[in-house]
């Protein structure tokens, strides 16, 4: 019987791919930190991250639901709880649903409307018209999907403020132009899976020289992207000098794509990605509070 509960616990917590929603998590807490001088207000800095969190996971089980067919046919995917069986897409849609209306009181209730109703965009965004369309329907899917991806830290300064303002701006646009490079790379490894599930990722579509040309010119932009902390005084040195040697790893793995010595540097440059926005909002959360020590 605990064997049982245990499987049924850990097929519940893969759909919500913990560990990207982590990631939004640690980004909207950094979008909260940045948007006042001080420490964050403790209802936004726990229920405020909790209502976001609740929601990535929602839209992640909303994915893992409406993406069972195609993960099924995928090397990378088709252990997962839909495709094996483990859980009934009943049971997937009450869990999921039940995320996402928790999300949607605490932040209504506890934090403010306008994070409430951002946070449920950004929750459509990816579950439904990134998984339902754009992902089948462009090799520009994951483009104009990152824009619900790069939404959390805007999320956590309005949970804060109660207001969009420039710098939550800046930090969704690096998020936003890192997310192509980051996905292409794994895309690039995993391309014969997308190709078996008939998904049109760039590599299927536009050959893997084309998208790693592509890759190597998002990096470049990113890297201007990632100055503009420093160039409009949202952060400092501290942020740019940490900035500087990330950027210099990511535009090395890059340049090295355009020649791979092996098919791992896709995979070796994907997973560095995730460190690298990772560090990159650790610096700026350093910075920010260096400068009221």
């Amino acid at each position: 019987m605990a064997t049982a509960v245990m499987s049924q616990t850990r097929s519940y917590l893969a759909l919500c791919k913990l560990r990207v929603v982590s990631l939004i998590v640690f980004t909207a807490l950094v979008g909260m930190a940045l948007a006042v001088p001080g420490m964050i207000p403790l209802d936004a800095l726990i229920l405020g991250n909790l209502g976001i969190g609740l929601a990535a996971a929602s839209a992640a089980a909303i994915n893992h639901l409406l993406d069972a067919r195609t993960d099924g046919h995928m090397l990378r995917t088709r252990h997962r709880p839909l495709p094996t069986g483990q859980l009934s897409e009943r049971k997937v849609i009450i869990f999921a649903a039940s995320l996402a209306v928790a999300s949607m009181l605490i932040l209504v209730l506890f934090i403010n409307v306008l994070t409430a109703v951002l946070t449920f965009v950004s929750l459509i965004g990816y579950a439904l018209i990134y998984t339902v369309w754009l992902k089948h329907a462009t090799p520009q899917n994951i483009v104009i999907g990152g824009a619900a991806g790069a939404a959390p830290p805007v999320l956590g300064w309005i949970a804060v403020t109660g207001e969009i303002h420039p710098h939550a701006l800046i930090l969704f646009l690096i998020v936003f132009v890192w997310t192509p490079p980051h996905f292409w790379a794994l895309a690039i490894y995993r391309r014969h899976d997308y190709a078996a599930a008939d998904v049109p990722m760039l590599p299927v579509t536009h050959g893997v020289t084309f998208t790693r040309w592509q890759i190597l010119f998002y990096t470049i932009i990113l890297i201007l992207v990632t100055l503009l902390p420093w160039l409009t005084g949202m952060s400092g040195l501290v942020y740019l000098a940490g900035a500087m040697v990330l950027n210099l790893g990511f535009l090395g793995y890059a340049i090295a794509m355009l020649k791979p010595k092996s098919e791992q540097l896709a995979m070796q440059m994907f997973n560095y990605s995730v460190l690298y926005l990772m560090a990159l909002f650790a610096f700026l959360l350093i910075d920010h509070y260096l400068t009221f020590i």
